[in-house]
This record gives structure tokens, C-alpha cells and sequence, in this order.
């Protein structure tokens, strides 16, 4: 579903990422990790339109993307659930879900009953604004958010940083759920390595903006991630 080639990004005159390669399946998670500061936000804002890279190549579904802004990104079927959410506070639950119509047709611009499904209480909290809601709750509605917008690709920045445990095995459960039905394939920015290795089908491991790991799961053992993540 998509293939990231030799991507560079600078900010200024900092170069970030350098020659930066990996792939995501449909129907499986690749689980980017890396110390703070190695260039993991970086390159899913770049994948999401959200920064320009400065070369290579992104494909997504075949297609390739040329240095699309955010909102081409979103349109070519590109979901991005940043560090932080970025939910509007002042808008209702139903309110933020709304505004993942924007890609679609307007025939299709109705919440799904299977978002309701996913994130129960969303539903109980539908008229509630998205600043009154817990922080859990609110990565909950940036995920369900994204889901709206029917993605091929989900990428994810840490959806787990400052979440109580319980919500952070409810997100694990939809996480493999939406893995399980083969549509769309997950880009998973995780610090909780716990958590992204219980999910992950591929490991990307990046260490000062360059990849040092890059194996399915079935061919790299716990101590190899680590060791490489500790770098």
C-alpha cells in the first residue's frame, strides 16, 4: 500500500531524514521507533503532507505522490493522527467527527454506526466538546477522526503517550481489528515498545534520521529491536 524510497527532509539547513526506505502492507502494522529525535514525526509528517521532504519517492497504492500537500495527501488516502491529537476543543464530539468529510463525496458525509462501534464512548459523548473530554477519550475521537475519511493508510504518532492503561488497550484492540480486515495498512510511531511489539508485523527502526532495522517481526527477536533502538 505504500513504499517510502531514499526520502530526505531538512528543516532549514538541518537535514533530518537521509535516504529513509520502508514499506506498509494492507493489513498489517509497521511500527516505527527510534529514541526521541531521530526523525519519526518527521517522516509521517512528510508521508501526510505536512512537511515538504526535499527527494525520493513516496507511492501510495501504486500511485505516485508528488510532494503532495496536506490536503492531497488526505484526498489520495492518507489519515494522519499526529503527537498531541489536534482535536478542535471548542467543537462537539460529533462536531470534530465531522470534519473527516472534507476527502468524501457528499453522499457519504454520515458517521458510520462502525466508528460508534469501535469507540463506544463517543457515542455517549457525542455532544460533549472535545476539550471537556479525558485525554484518552480524546485520542479515541483523532483516531475515529481519521477513520472517517476511509484511509488506505492510518499513520499514527504515539497514540499512547499520557493515556491511562485501560484506554491504551482499548486503542490496542481497534488497532487489531482494523489489522484484521485487510484494508488499510497502519504506520505505528510508538515510545511504549510493549505496545508496538505486540502489534507489529514490520519493525522500521531509525537512529539520527536513518534506518538501522528494517525486518518483518518474524525475523528480528526483541533483544536485536531494542538494542538497535537504544543506539
Amino acid at each position: 500500500m505504500l513504499k517510502v524510497e531514499d526520502l530526505t527532509l531538512h528543516y532549514g539547513a538541518s537535514q533530518i531524514l537521509w535516504g529513509v526506505s520502508l514499506t506498509a502492507r494492507a493489513g498489517a502494522v509497521t511500527a516505527v521507533m527510534g529514541t526521541n529525535g531521530v526523525g519519526k514525526t518527521s517522516l509521517l509528517r512528510a508521508i501526510a503532507g505536512r512537511h515538504p521532504y526535499s527527494g525520493g519517492r513516496i507511492t501510495l497504492d501504486g500511485q505516485v505522490l508528488d510532494h503532495p500537500n496536506a490536503a492531497q495527501a488526505a484526498r489520495a488516502g492518507i489519515a494522519y493522527v499526529p503527537q498531541g491529537r489536534e482535536i478542535f476543543p471548542l467543537l462537539s464530539v460529533t462536531e470534530n467527527l465531522q470534519t473527516g468529510f472534507a476527502c468524501l463525496p457528499r453522499d457519504q458525509h454520515k458517521i458510520p454506526a462502525r466508528i460508534y462501534e469501535l469507540f463506544p464512548v463517543l457515542e455517549q459523548m457525542k455532544n460533549r466538546r472535545g476539550g471537556d473530554l479525558s485525554g484518552g477519550q480524546q485520542q479515541q475521537l483523532a483516531i475515529a477522526r481519521a477513520l472517517i475519511a476511509r484511509p488506505k493508510l492510518l499513520l499514527l504518532d504515539e497514540p499512547t503517550e499520557g493515556i491511562q492503561p485501560n484506554i491504551i488497550k482499548q486503542i490496542g484492540k481497534v488497532i487489531e481489528l482494523l489489522r484484521a480486515e485487510g484494508q488499510i495498512a497502519i504506520v505505528l510511531v510508538e515510545q511504549y515498545f510493549d505496545f508496538a511489539y505486540g502489534l507489529a508485523d514490520e519493525f522500521c527502526v531509525l537512529n539520527r534520521g536513518e534506518v538501522v532495522l528494517n525486518k518483518p517481526s518474524a525475523e528480528v527477536t526483541r533483544a536485536e529491536i531494542l538494542d538497535r533502538v537504544s543506539i
